[in-house]
């Protein structure tokens, strides 16, 4: 049996863990990855990709094309074994981040298109 702890956690109407549907789980965990800064856990000081530093960095094309080395690296250092991710996709607009990321459930073959925006107004 499978159970996929929401992402943030939170509690159910019956005060029990919520649960999520995988599409949601495989969301929460690549926002994880992504967002979760080298060095923030205890337990796992090389978990998280470094994307919310480098939003401060001077924006271009060069900026885009290692941020998406370095996300589709540490999705498959961490996740590798759930998904396979398929491409990811950065764009640079102003102060802000873009990220698509595909990739593929391994259990089911599902495939998953999820993007996120870091930085920027609002």
């Amino acid at each position: 049996m499978n159970v996929n702890v929401r992402f943030p956690y939170e509690f159910d109407g019956r005060g029990r863990t919520a649960l999520d549907d995988e599409d949601r789980y495989v969301r929460g965990l690549i926002e994880q990855v992504l967002f979760t800064s080298p060095g923030e856990r205890v337990n796992r000081p090389d978990f998280g990709s470094g994307l919310a530093q480098l939003v401060f960095a001077p924006n271009g094309t060069e900026l885009a094309a290692t941020t998406q080395m370095l996300v589709h690296a540490a999705l498959q250092q961490w996740l590798g074994d759930l998904v396979e991710v398929e491409s990811v996709e950065v764009e640079a607009e102003d102060a802000a981040l873009r990220v698509t990321v595909a990739c593929a459930v391994r259990r089911t073959g599902a495939r998953q298109v999820h993007s996120f925006s870091h930085g920027g107004a609002g």
